[in-house]
């Protein structure tokens, strides 16, 4: 199943899944960009509309929870990226990133040790 955000609905997710879960002041107030009560309640009955998000009702506000994990949506995003930038090839994808003058030493070396394990999995 694809998981997919607009920028705004993921900003609102990554409130959410930080903090598990919030009523849509707290989510107001965490967010990146200042935004009306009302559209963040707009996005936040959108992503439920589209099986996201769920809610309970706590007393007169709504305490709303996602209902799929970062990871989920992370792999469907990066295989999204995968596909439509890369041309469908990861090995280009991680050329990308190791090309990154941004990433440390040990960024790159935790990157390695990750491919050597995978590596090993393979041959077991």
């Amino acid at each position: 199943m694809e998981i997919s955000f607009t920028e705004r609905e993921l900003d609102v997710m990554s409130v959410l899944w930080e903090l598990g879960d919030a009523t849509v002041a707290e989510v107001r107030e965490r967010m990146p960009v200042e935004l009306a009560y009302t559209t963040v309640l707009t996005v936040l009955r959108v992503l439920e509309e589209k099986g996201h998000v769920g809610h309970t009702q706590e007393g007169r506000a709504h305490r709303y929870h996602p209902l799929v994990d970062r990871e989920a949506a992370g792999g469907s995003a990066l295989r999204r990226i995968v596909r439509k930038v890369f041309r469908g090839s990861p090995e280009m994808l991680l050329t990308q990133l190791v090309s990154d003058r941004e990433l440390s030493r040990e960024e790159l070396e935790g990157l390695r040790r990750r491919l050597d394990e995978r590596l090993r999995e393979e041959e077991s």
